[in-house]
C-alpha cells in the first residue's frame, strides 16, 4: 500500500488560532478506494473531552451537513502514569447504534494539560461507492485527564449507499488548540 498526500487541512501550533472544527469539504472522491486521516497531536482547550468525527454525502440527498447514521463498536484500554488502574476492555460509551451524532475515535477524555494530547489514524474504505455502507476504523492514543494512556479502537459503518464526500473532526466541547491532520489516498 502506498500513500499520497492530498492536504494537510489543519496545521495549527498555537492557540492564536484555534478552531471549533476541521470540515474536509474535497478531496475524497473515487480517486482511491481508500482514505486515511493521520491526526497528530490534537489538543482540546478543554478538558475531559473526546475526539471525534462525521461525514457528510453533500452530493446525495442528504445535504442537511454532518449527520449520516453510523453504527460501531469499541474497545480500549488504559493504564495510569503511576502504573495502577490498567485495563482492557469494551467501551460502550463510544459504541453508536443507529445513530447521527459525533463518532468518538482515538481516545475518551483527553485531558488539557499542557503535556496531553490525542493522536491515531482513521480509515475510511470506499467512501465513493453507490452500492455498499462505508466501512471505517480508527486506532489512537490520547493522555487522558485523570493521567492515564488510553488506546482505543473503534470500528463501524456509515450506513448509506450514497457517496460520502465530506468529513468534519472536533472535540466534543471546546476548540482545536493544536494539532495536525493530514489527508492520504491510499493506493
Amino acid at each position: 500500500m502506498a500513500l499520497t498526500l492530498i492536504s494537510t487541512p489543519l496545521n495549527i501550533t498555537t492557540s492564536d488560532t484555534a478552531v471549533t472544527s476541521v470540515d474536509i469539504t474535497s478531496g475524497i472522491d473515487g480517486t482511491y478506494q481508500s482514505y486515511e486521516f493521520h491526526c497528530v497531536n490534537m489538543y482540546p482547550e478543554t478538558n475531559n473531552v473526546n475526539f471525534c468525527f462525521q461525514v457528510n454525502a453533500a452530493t446525495g440527498s442528504n445535504t442537511a451537513g454532518f449527520d449520516q447514521v453510523i453504527t460501531s463498536s469499541s474497545a480500549r484500554a488504559y493504564l495510569k502514569e503511576d502504573g495502577t488502574g490498567g485495563t482492557l476492555g469494551y467501551d460502550a460509551n463510544s459504541d453508536h447504534h443507529q445513530e447521527v451524532s459525533l463518532q468518538r475515535i482515538l481516545s475518551t477524555g483527553t485531558g488539557d494539560d499542557a503535556d496531553q494530547s490525542v493522536s491515531g489514524i482513521l480509515r475510511l474504505y470506499a467512501p465513493s461507492s453507490t452500492t455498499y455502507v462505508k466501512h471505517f476504523l480508527a486506532e489512537g492514543n490520547g493522555a487522558d485527564h485523570g493521567d492515564y494512556t488510553v488506546n482505543s479502537w473503534t470500528a463501524g459503518y456509515i450506513n448509506t449507499t450514497e457517496a460520502i464526500d465530506e468529513i468534519t473532526f472536533k472535540f466534543d466541547s471546546g476548540d482545536i488548540e493544536a494539532g495536525t491532520i493530514k489527508m492520504f489516498g491510499v493506493s
